[in-house]
């Protein structure tokens, strides 16, 4: 049985020290004080011994409100305890701001290459391309002009920068802060950036070492930069660094290239108006540069003359003048079709002298007034008959009989489209690449008199057409040939075989890949224009081949010498005889064939038309003993013309263009077969192609080579019309190649 378990139950006896301790009890005053086992107190007893309490002390007496004093000295202690704790975490905060600040520009500068070693870039290399009178066509890479030191610019050149862009440029090191503080406010007032806090120094670090980003490690880092530039180099020398690499648009880099760029003249010869424009574009070139916009150019130049007024680097009167008077001469901005050229030479540059690290001038063929005339005849005439006859684009080549370029327009706009349809588009010839058929015809035996068929053709199920759907049965290759038959020409190049004809066209300077087949008596394989007027060439010069170019020498600017065009060795391409009698032939196309409108008051010129199949190209390459010229007119994406044909717009854009070149030229012949087919047998044939009347044919006097041509048969017998047989082709023509 478990003790205590029931009640009033035995109780087991207890012995020794048990019993001893059986009846010990422990009271209240035996517990140690504070102990934690102090027994809880009930309610009563705890206000009894309160009550008890307060009879043995004596009460005490109710303590008076504070004072209005002591209450101000309290608020006291709490505000001097605050305002310390304020100092306190500002002074806190203010060195972390400090140890911010200093980690920042370790981070920027260590991404900066060393400061010891910096130096001041060299300015980048120019090419300045130059016509054969030496005057300046074109520039490449940036712009710039010579150094000009400050002490040679008029006083009020610099002092216009200073008062429109760092008004405190003397007096700050490099960071202007009131700057940076009056930018700030005026931004935050105009809710927008509206004025700029740099000073010229960091701007100067900016062009010189960083990019035009804009990043707020890019700021910092050139606000390092301009502290480096204050500390290693004076401000008259800062300044001068600046003017002479800032940017003015256009591609001008530094006062002298925007100065002869804008105002053909040096920067030591500015005016005050002038000074003012250039310093007012550095705020943005590309939208206030003078020949782009000259009403927000002067509007900007006025402003600046008013802050040069205001920090009296000018008189008011001076400003006033400048203002009401402008002497502004902004050069205007031509078409630019030189700059086909520009691109043609930075093309082969590299072949001629490698990298340049330093500045050149290019020398070259190019005659600016041809190129004039050239540039405004291809304008000119689709400006007035693109709509009409649905073409958009063209292409002009000029080069002498050796084959030096004096002209290049390689579209109408250069601004809109730099794709050269001169040197890089590559076209059908159609009918101008006949002449390679001929001459092969030639050196195989032919001659000018040698009669073929015109007749209906048929090869592999292909039949090819005259342009005229008509056929003149026996017919010379003179005759042909200026009449642009395509039945002829097709029998003509597999009679002297497709392959011979390409290794003609190849030996003469076509060097596009041409299929030998039978079409390509048609000029069905593509070519370039610059090539097709190389190939031209030998019958010109006499029969030798020559290689287009247009630069002739290239020299750095200090004048040493890096290239210079070695003459080429004449080789002969072309029999003499055989370029006498490709002459007569190709004669008669402007004399009765379809490039009759194609003429040069008394000069021989002679050459061939060339339509691709649907109007797609219209060509005309004509020659003088002096000049040879191709004109090729069509569209970019290869579709139809109206009907534009070789003889219409390329012969217009021909003749007015060589009109114009050989004015005062003394009149040269064009090289004739030595002692063989020439000017007699010439006039036979162009009595051959007249149409003919109705007089009964008689024995037509002999010519040198003993050929009489046959009477006139109802095979050959042609239409006549009130302007001969041109006015009739031209009439009537209304598809196939020619």
């Amino acid at each position: 049985m478990a003790w205590g378990k029931k009640k009033g139950g035995r109780k087991e006896p207890l012995f020794g020290l048990p019993a001893a301790l059986a009846d010990l009890r422990l009271t209240a005053a035996d517990r140690i004080p504070g102990g934690e086992d102090k027994p809880k107190k009930s309610a009563k007893s705890s206000a009894k011994r309160k009550s008890e309490d307060a009879g043995d002390e004596p009460p005490r007496e109710r303590k008076a409100p504070a004072s209005r004093s002591g209450a101000k000295r309290r608020s006291k202690s709490r505000f001097g305890a605050g305002l310390g704790r304020l100092v306190y975490w500002g002074a806190v905060l203010s060195l972390w701001g400090v140890i911010a600040v200093i980690g920042v520009v370790i981070y920027v500068g260590a991404h900066l290459p060393p400061i010891q070693s910096l130096e001041i870039p060299k300015r980048p290399p120019t090419i300045q391309i130059v016509g054969i009178d030496g005057s300046m066509l074109a520039q490449r890479g940036e712009m710039a002009g010579a150094n000009v030191a400050l002490k040679d610019l008029p006083p009020y050149l610099p002092k216009a920068f200073i008062a429109i862009e760092d008004r405190r440029f003397y007096s700050h090191f490099g960071i202007d802060p009131i700057g940076i503080l009056r930018a700030l406010v005026t931004n935050v007032l105009h809710r927008g950036v509206s004025q700029g806090g740099s000073t010229l120094t960091q701007q100067l670090a900016k062009n010189l070492f960083l990019t035009q980003e804009r990043t707020m490690q890019r700021k910092l880092q050139e606000a390092e930069l301009a502290i480096w530039l204050e500390r290693k180099h004076s401000k008259d020398e800062i300044l001068e660094l600046y003017l002479n690499r800032v940017y003015f648009g256009s591609g001008a880099y530094g006062v002298e290239a925007a100065a002869q760029k804008y105002f053909g003249k040096s920067a030591r010869n500015v005016t005050v108006a002038e000074a003012a424009m250039l310093a007012g574009l550095v705020k943005s070139p590309s939208r206030l540069a003078p020949n782009r916009n000259p009403e927000g150019a002067e509007a900007r130049a006025q402003i600046v003359l008013t802050a040069m007024a205001d920090a009296k680097f000018i008189t008011e009167a001076q400003a006033q003048a400048s203002i009401g008077h402008p002497s502004y001469n902004v050069k205007p901005a031509g078409a630019g079709t030189v700059n086909y050229v520009a691109d043609w030479i930075g093309e082969v540059l590299d072949d001629l002298v490698g990298q340049i690290d330093e500045s050149i001038k290019v020398e070259t063929t190019i005659d600016p007034k041809l190129q004039s005339v050239a540039e405004a005849a291809i304008i000119d005439e689709l400006a007035a008959k693109s709509v009409k006859f649905n073409v958009s684009q063209g292409a002009l080549v000029a080069m002498t009989p050796d084959g030096a370029v004096r002209a290049m327009v390689g579209g109408r706009n250069y601004s809109e489209s730099q794709y050269n349809r001169a040197v890089t588009a590559r076209r059908q010839p159609g009918s101008s690449f006949k002449p390679f058929v001929y001459l092969t015809a030639l050196e195989q035996g032919l001659t000018p008199d040698t009669m073929r068929q015109d007749a209906p053709i048929e090869v592999k199920g292909w039949k090819p057409e005259n342009y005229t759907h008509e056929y003149f049965g026996a017919v010379t290759l003179t005759q042909a040939l200026a009449m642009s038959l395509n039945t002829v020409a097709i029998r003509l190049g597999l009679e002297v075989g497709p392959k011979n004809v390409v290794r003609t066209a190849h030996r003469l300077g076509i060097s596009s890949k041409l299929e030998p087949n039978a079409s390509i008596a048609l000029g069905t394989s593509e070519v370039s224009v610059v090539e097709l007027v190389g190939a031209y060439a030998p019958f010109a010069n006499g029969g030798f081949a020559v290689a287009p170019h247009v630069v002739t020498r290239i020299r750095t600017l200090s004048g040493k010498l890096l290239y210079m065009r070695q003459p080429d060795e004449r080789s002969q391409v072309i029999d003499p005889r055989n370029v006498g009698m490709m002459n007569a032939m190709m004669r008669e196309t402007l004399i009765s064939g379809t490039a009759k409108k194609a003429e040069i008051p008394g000069w021989p010129a002679a050459g061939k038309t060339g339509t691709s199949q649907d109007y797609r190209d219209a060509w005309f390459i004509g020659y003088t003993a002096n000049l040879v010229t191709g004109v090729w007119l069509g569209n970019d994406d290869n579709s139809p013309t109206k009907k534009a044909t070789g003889g219409g717009l390329p012969v217009e854009v021909w003749s007015r263009f060589m009109k114009t070149a050989h004015e005062g030229v003394p009149v040269a012949n064009l090289p004739s077969s030595p002692g063989g087919w020439g000017l007699s047998n010439l006039a036979q044939a162009a009595s051959q192609v007249s149409p003919p009347t109705a007089a009964a044919p008689g024995p037509a006097p002999a010519s040198a080579g003993g050929y009489r041509p046959p009477p006139p048969t109802r095979a050959n017998v042609r239409p006549e019309a009130a302007a001969g047989l041109d006015g009739w082709l031209m009439d009537r023509l209304f598809g196939g190649n020619r």
